[in-house]
């Protein structure tokens, strides 16, 4: 047992599941098979384009309507890692299917059906592993367990990144592979289900599951149901969390825009090569990890809030910055400069929110932080693409993210820093209290 909480093997059993955890996203969702899918599988990149969000979009509203109700389920259960094991396979087997996704029109419905399936079983794994961050550690030391997380989850991306991309160049060389059929591309997907299944083998064997309440599955749905619905209509009740929701709602959405239209505003306007935005994104997810682990102690000593302003602000600036360059050696500058700070945002979130979360509705409020994070997620590129449009410059539909920041921020700011000495209360008049 260390000083900090569980042993150190506890906690980096803990952390490597998000190692585990970014392949999916890096390399299905993010750089390599979604620009398969565009360039090969669809008829052609427009209409694949637009397929591949409408994919996405479905995803998230199952994502959203599923993960509260799963959370309160669990949370009268007791258990996680049974919900995290089942999702975590469904995940790897969906990844490894995208296999059998040939270059070819006929192959569309089959790719995008895996690519939603997996991406509800990624995003709804992590509902509940987030929510065993409890009792993991002491209170103040849950920034730093939450960041050194984040980091292993950029770390991971990066070298499963740089293993695909080797698979693609040496594929067929190496493994005899069909090219014109792009066997060396369809072979990422078995990759990230090997990768996820190896790498999160520590979390199940080594981290300790909370004790298993005596309550049937089927009395487990009933109860953790009601118990979401009726407790939903009284969110204004907790007014913090739902505060928190809100604004977490707002600049998550804007990150994540950013980093879903950041290669196009690359290649649109500074007119990077495929290969260059490949590099691009690497260096980026560098920048995210080295600033998600060296953050982690500033959340622990300024609290997670003035962690998420600090980046916040920062974001404005270097969003700005970028908008208004012309060369494409302050661009690099700029945008690794700000990608520094999404790793922190993002892991001072997870932590603010188990702080200001009683403890023992853990995994339901950790689905409503998912369901924050999915509920508006079209806004953020459809706004950009409006306004792309309707000013004919990628430059101003860019900056339209801004307001997502920006109003994120300001909503941030009304909320009170929670001490991490102290344990949140509850009772009858105030649902959150603040020691």
């Amino acid at each position: 047992m260390s000083k900090h909480g569980k042993s150190k093997t506890v906690l980096i059993s803990w952390s490597l599941y998000d190692w585990a955890h970014s392949a999916f996203a890096t390399i299905i969702n993010t750089f390599i098979f979604s620009s398969y899918f565009t360039q090969a599988i669809a008829d052609n990149p427009i209409i694949g384009t637009a397929l591949w969000g409408h994919a996405v979009a479905l995803s998230g509203l199952v994502i959203a309507l599923l993960s509260t109700f799963l959370g309160a389920i669990a949370d009268k259960q007791g258990r996680r890692k049974p919900w995290i094991f089942f999702f975590t396979l469904l995940t790897a087997v969906c990844a490894s299917l995208l296999w059998f996704s040939k270059p070819s029109p006929a192959y569309i419905h089959w790719t995008l059906t895996w690519v939603i399936i997996g991406t509800i079983g990624f995003e709804l794994a992590y509902v509940f592993y987030n929510s065993m961050m409890h009792g993991l550690v002491k209170k103040q030391y849950l920034g730093r367990l939450s960041g050194w997380a984040w980091g292993f989850g950029y770390g991971g991306g990066v070298i499963s990144l740089i293993l695909a991309l080797m698979l693609i160049q040496k594929g067929g060389e190496w493994f005899n592979l069909n090219i014109k059929e792009a066997e060396q591309l369809r072979l990422c997907g078995p990759l990230v289900g090997i990768w996820l299944l190896i790498f999160s083998l520590p979390l199940f064997l080594k981290v300790p599951d909370q004790r298993k309440k005596e309550i049937t599955m089927k009395a487990a749905v009933i109860e953790g149901c009601s118990f979401f619905l009726k407790n939903l209509s009284k969110l204004r009740g907790y007014k913090h969390v739902g505060l928190f929701l809100v604004a977490r709602m707002l600049f998550i959405d804007g990150l994540n825009t950013l980093f879903a239209f950041g290669g196009i505003y690359a290649a649109g306007v500074f007119k990077l090569s495929p290969a260059e935005i490949v590099k691009f994104g690497i260096a980026m997810n560098i920048s995210a990890g080295l600033g998600a682990i060296l953050f982690a102690w500033l959340d622990d000593i300024i609290g997670s809030k003035n962690v998420m302003l600090i980046g916040l602000l920062c974001l404005i600036l270097g969003l700005t910055a970028i908008l208004l360059v012309e060369s494409i050696t302050w661009f690099w500058v700029f945008s690794l400069f700000i990608s520094l700070f999404v790793g922190p945002i993002q892991a001072a979130s997870r932590t603010f929110m188990v702080h200001i979360t009683p403890k023992e509705r853990m995994s339901e409020f950790f689905g409503l932080f998912a369901l924050s994070g999915k509920v508006t997620a079209f806004m953020g590129p459809w706004l950009v693409g409006t306004v792309t449009a309707l000013f004919a410059s990628q430059r101003i539909g860019m900056g339209s993210i801004l307001v997502f920041l920006i109003g994120g921020a300001i909503l941030l700011m009304l909320l009170k820093n929670p001490s991490v000495t102290s344990e949140v209360r509850h009772d009858k008049r105030t649902a959150l209290r603040y020691d």
